[in-house]
């Protein structure tokens, strides 16, 4: 076995709890990190060579990009937002919603005719890619951090692009579903040279979790 640790980033929150009950599932387990109190930022399973941190989402494709990291687990949308050369190897299927076109029933008209609108977002580069590249609309792209569902409502913008899980904060707020941009949920990735000088290790772990996750659905 090597003496090298393989190092895993995952998104804090509900996603890592999900992802380590996964990852028990295959045999992979990390006690301390389920210590509440812990204040430790780096776990160790000395007895199978693994290390894991948490980070916040969009830090971790940035992690495994420049190597902090061999294997990084988020959401689809982190990853498409962030465009880092890393390599996606599995769709672990947790964490499902999609990335929708949103705003008042209206706007459904402005749309289809292509006219010069506002577009507020978290995720300027994936409303981007959608607006420019597959519906080949020119848009204005205003990012925002926090409620997005406030700008069509306030002004800033005719329409969003946000993730829906439920669709319950939307029709809180009077917005519907106007255009679906592509379905998410948490997905695995893989540095690039880690792949080549660990690719059995690598390969062996993600046959196991591919395993795991057709038994779950059997």
């Amino acid at each position: 076995m090597s003496d090298r640790y393989l190092t895993f980033a995952l998104g804090k929150g509900r996603l890592a709890k999900q992802t380590l009950a996964l990852f028990e599932s295959i045999g992979i387990t990390c006690e301390e990190m389920k210590d509440p109190d812990t204040r430790k930022l780096i776990f160790t399973n000395e007895e199978l060579k693994l290390r894991f941190f948490l980070s916040k989402g969009p830090d971790v494709p940035t992690y495994v990009e420049y190597g902090a990291a061999d294997i990084g687990v988020v959401g689809e949308d982190t990853i498409l937002e962030e465009n880092r050369n890393i390599y996606e190897v599995l769709d672990l299927g947790f964490g499902k919603c999609r990335m929708c076109v949103c705003g008042p029933a209206e706007a459904a008209e402005l749309l289809k005719h292509h006219e010069l609108i506002r577009v507020a977002s978290k995720y300027p580069r994936i409303a981007k890619d959608y607006f420019y590249n597959k519906k080949n609309q020119t848009v204005e792209i205003i990012k925002l951090n926090g409620s997005i569902e406030l700008a069509p409502i306030v002004g800033l913008s005719e329409v969003i692009v946000d993730i829906v899980e439920t669709g319950s904060t939307l029709r809180e707020n009077g917005l519907v579903v106007l255009e679906e941009v592509c379905p998410l949920s948490a997905r695995m990735v893989v540095n690039q040279v880690s792949m080549k000088m660990e690719y059995e290790r690598i390969t062996a772990l993600i046959e196991k979790l591919k395993g795991a996750l057709e038994n779950e659905k059997a």
